[in-house]
C-alpha cells in the first residue's frame, strides 16, 4: 500500500505537468509569431540625426534633415528607408536660398520604385500656396508630387478643397479637380 505522501506527490507531479505543457502551447504560438516577423526582416540600420542632399547635374536642389532614418533589408522584397520619427526638406534655388519646404510626421523611400511617401501632418510651404494633406508622394520617375486629397491655402487668404492633387517637382506648377472653398476678392473688382 502507497503512503498519502506518495499519492499527493504524484498528483502534484500531474499538476506540474499539466501546467507547463498548458504554458508550452502559448509559448509556441508566440514563437510562431515571432519568426514569421525575423522572415520578413534580415537587416536593420539605424542611423541618427540625418542629412539628405538630393542634387541634379550636380546643381543641390533640396536638403533634407530627418532626427531617426532606418535602412532596412527584407528577405523578400526591395530595400527601403524609413523616417519614422519625420522628415524636413527644403528646397534651393540657384543661390542655395530656401524657396519651399516639406515637412512630415513619417516617410519612406522605396528605392526600387523611386517613391518618397510622406505621412501624417505633411505640409508644403512655397511662395504661392500652402498645402496640407495626410499623405503626399514623390515619384522621382515622373519628377511629380501626388496627393489624393489636401488643403491648399494661397497667400491671398484663399482656402481650396482639393481632390488629386498634382505639382510639378518644384511646385512651380499644381493642379486638382473638385476643388471647393473660399476666396477673396478686391474691392475694385465688384466695382
Amino acid at each position: 500500500m502507497r503512503s498519502p505522501a506518495f499519492l499527493s506527490g504524484i498528483v502534484v507531479l500531474c499538476l506540474f505537468q499539466l501546467c507547463l505543457s498548458s504554458c508550452g502551447e502559448d509559448d509556441l504560438k508566440k514563437a510562431a509569431a515571432l519568426s514569421a516577423k525575423d522572415k520578413l526582416i534580415l537587416n536593420r540600420d539605424r542611423t541618427i540625426g540625418v542629412e539628405i542632399i538630393y542634387s541634379d547635374s550636380a546643381v543641390v536642389k533640396a536638403k533634407g534633415t530627418a532626427p531617426i532614418m532606418d535602412k532596412i533589408t527584407p528577405k523578400n522584397g526591395a530595400i527601403y528607408q524609413e523616417m519614422p520619427k519625420g522628415v524636413k526638406i527644403n528646397f534651393l534655388n540657384e543661390q542655395q536660398g530656401n524657396k519651399g519646404s516639406i515637412t512630415s510626421d513619417y516617410a519612406i523611400q522605396r528605392e526600387s520604385e523611386k517613391l518618397v511617401i510622406f505621412k501624417r501632418n505633411v505640409v508644403v510651404v512655397n511662395e504661392e500656396m500652402v498645402f496640407n494633406t495626410e499623405e503626399l508622394t514623390w515619384d522621382q520617375n515622373k519628377q511629380m508630387f501626388f496627393s489624393p486629397q489636401g488643403v491648399v491655402t494661397k497667400p491671398d487668404g484663399t482656402v481650396m478643397n482639393a481632390l488629386n492633387f498634382s505639382a510639378t517637382q518644384d511646385f512651380s506648377i499644381f493642379k486638382f479637380n473638385n476643388a471647393s472653398g473660399e476666396t477673396y476678392l478686391d474691392k475694385k473688382f465688384g466695382e
